[in-house]
């Protein structure tokens, strides 16, 4: 593989040895469920380099890649429940979506110039936003003091980060918008060129969809508009750095408390059968936003109901899922 790509290039300049060198990771700097141990440099990288990639992506993903176009849903009426968590265990959500924008490299390659320029349509279409019905702030990394960089929960660049150049020329051009009212936060240029994130200390993942659809639909018609729209290939769906993050580029958790499941024997084998990773999606690619969000809401209910038979000494095997 490495004989028939080691001498292509990408028409930003991404080699093959960009691609497969820098990602992988040291003992103890592993960043979690999105950490595959490769990088892309630009959207051309999955095509030029598909050989490497796709082969990433069907381990990770547990999907074929075909020429069939990939599943798309964003209408949040279609999730059955999301909203209905036993608040005993259930503490809060986080449901945040990534996108690459059309024309710039990806964080891990871009340029000085080309961050600065994403951070300028940022601020135009975030501006659209706020006009039209919410409110909110964009705040500059650099100009951020220690107390509001804690309050957002900002961590300096890991040194795995610097080694995949995301960190390249940090803090500049980095940004965070807030809305008023706090129910989403977009991060621009910081590991993605845009991520959205929309948190509730309810637990309720449907309020939490539901905004990020909402938004997410609103910005892709500004970039459209801006004449710079988001990634999106034919086979692979939305397209950003992480071979993770293909598909719909979307994540969901919910924070659980729980006493006597964590250390139950059959916990992991009850994930894998989930496809999530502790209360997350694993998977982003080969099925739509309100599919894999229906199988984190399966799942929690489901790690509850466990929860609940443990604290009575009752047998949980009957409700292990068959494999999905």
């Amino acid at each position: 593989m490495y004989r028939r790509q080691f001498d292509r290039c990408t028409h930003s300049g991404v080699i093959f040895d960009d691609v497969i060198r820098p990602g992988l990771e040291e003992p103890g700097e592993c960043s979690g469920p999105v950490s595959v141990g490769c990088v892309a440099g630009d959207a051309q990288s999955y095509i030029l380099f598909c050989d490497f990639f796709d082969r990433v992506i069907e381990a990770y993903h547990q999907h074929k890649v075909t020429s069939q176009t990939p599943e798309s849903d964003f209408n949040y009426d279609n999730l059955k429940g999301g909203d209905d968590f036993d608040r005993s265990y259930a503490v809060r959500c986080e449901v945040s979506v990534v996108r690459g924008v059309e024309d710039f490299s990806f964080p891990t390659h871009c340029s000085r110039g080309e961050r600065r320029q994403l951070l300028m349509l940022a601020r135009r279409a975030l501006q659209r936003l706020e006009e039209e019905e919410l409110p909110g702030r964009l705040l500059l990394l650099e100009e951020m003091n220690q107390e509001q960089q804690k309050e957002l929960k900002l961590n300096t660049p890991s040194s795995s980060q610097l080694r995949i150049g995301i960190a390249r020329d940090w803090p500049d051009a980095r940004a965070i918008w807030v809305s008023k009212d706090g129910s989403l936060v977009v991060w621009v240029n910081m590991e993605d060129h845009l991520r959205l994130v929309s948190t509730r200390e309810d637990a309720n993942i449907a309020e939490a969809l539901k905004c990020i659809c909402i938004n997410l639909q609103k910005l892709e018609v500004y970039y459209r508009e801006l004449r710079h729209p988001f990634i999106w290939k034919q086979q692979l769906g939305w397209v950003t750095s992480s071979p993770a993050d293909v598909g719909t580029g979307l994540r969901v958790s919910v924070h659980l408390k729980l006493q006597h499941l964590p250390k139950h024997r059959r916990l992991e084998d009850v994930l894998q059968r989930l496809r999530i990773l502790q209360q997350n999606n694993v998977a982003t690619f080969g099925l739509s936003e309100v599919v894999l969000t229906q199988l984190v809401v399966d799942g929690v209910k489901l790690l509850i109901a466990m929860e609940k038979r443990l604290e009575v000494n009752r047998d949980v095997d009957e409700l292990v899922p068959t494999q999905k």
